[in-house]
């Protein structure tokens, strides 16, 4: 049993007793919300470890509610949805979510990840801070810069990032990507990988279409090839 806080935020009422029914019998404290103004609100005043969160909400939006909840949480936010586009995808990672479920979505892939984002972010040995002439990782801060100027990371990609720098130089496979940063019942589902390596180098790659940190090894990963010059070791 767990003890772990769950905060869902949702306004339809069935989805709310189904998970408060689901998650409590496994031994999550459960608290729910019904518009994102109200979720915004507790989440600041609970605190919870993990955040379910619906895109579709009355008032302010999911992803709007989901940015608010980054200045004030780092705490795990799962988006529900009926969308399931990659453009849907990228707003919702941009927003600073973990993670994106379709809905109708079955009670077991939830929990799946649920127990994959919670295991995430437990605390573990820092990383440390990477530094090259254009670009600076402080994994301890959190803080990434490119070209002198501060990125802003959804957490994926942050911790995408993070995996391909503990591993500088060396090509690491899509399935332990994906088992490391989404959780061990992944494996497969590249896509989700594809959409968040864009995203990086997006923004830390002067040229993403020409990228020099975070090259692609085919049909195997991605590989972050740090400068010779790094002082990050």
């Amino acid at each position: 049993m767990t003890s772990s806080s769950v905060l869902v935020i949702d306004d339809e009422p069935q989805i709310r007793r189904v998970l408060r029914s689901t998650l409590s019998f496994r031994g999550y404290e459960i608290s729910e919300a019904s518009t994102g103004e109200e979720g915004v609100e507790l989440a600041r005043k609970l605190k919870p470890d993990l955040i379910l969160l619906d895109v579709n909400l009355p008032g302010i939006s999911g992803i709007e509610a989901c940015r608010e909840i980054r200045r004030s949480s780092d705490a795990p936010i799962i988006m529900l949805t009926v969308r399931n586009s990659e453009r849907d995808k990228v707003v919702a990672l941009d927003a600073g979510a973990d993670d994106y479920v379709t809905k109708p979505f079955s009670i077991e892939e939830l929990l799946a990840r649920v127990r994959a984002s919670l295991r995430r972010y437990a605390p573990t040995e820092a990383l440390p801070a990477f530094r090259a002439k254009d670009l600076s990782v402080d994994f301890e801060t959190r803080r990434v810069t490119a070209r002198g100027e501060e990125v802003h990371l959804a957490p994926k990609e942050f911790e995408v990032l993070k995996q391909l720098i503990a591993h500088q130089g060396k090509p690491v496979t899509h399935r332990r990507l994906l088992q490391t940063v989404w959780g061990p019942e992944y494996g497969e589902e590249t896509e989700n990988l594809r959409v968040v390596i864009n995203q990086l180098r997006k923004k830390i790659e002067k040229d993403h279409a020409r990228p020099k940190y975070i090259l692609t090894e085919p049909w195997i990963g991605y590989r972050f090839q740090p400068p010779k010059t790094s002082a990050g070791k």
